[in-house]
């Protein structure tokens, strides 16, 4: 690969290796929400939602639009969608072939 940049793909991989950021990505799939929609839809407590939302902030994964006094996160880039489908297919090919554990 051509132009390695290394520590940025590696800081991205580390902001994805959470199930909850994973989950928190997909849920924003069909557009923006705003946090009490991801608790909502997710089960999960809002401080929780809001760390992982934060994180996922910080490697620019999710972006953020105030609407009056809600605050509304959505998918940064639609290809994130594509790469979590290959990552989970991939995975499940790997797995797939898994003999010993």
């Amino acid at each position: 690969m051509p132009g390695h940049n290394l520590p940025t793909l590696a800081f991205l991989a580390k902001s994805l290796a959470d199930e909850n950021r994973l989950r928190i990505l997909l849920c924003l799939e069909d557009g923006r929400k705003p946090v009490s929609a991801i608790v909502e839809e997710l089960g999960l407590s809002q401080p929780l939602v809001s760390h992982h939302l934060k994180e996922l902030r910080r490697a620019l994964l999710v972006t953020v639009e105030r609407r009056g006094p809600f605050i509304h996160y959505g998918m940064s880039d639609q290809r994130i969608v594509a790469i979590l489908a290959a990552l989970e297919e991939l995975a499940l090919d790997l797995l797939s072939n898994r003999k010993t554990f």
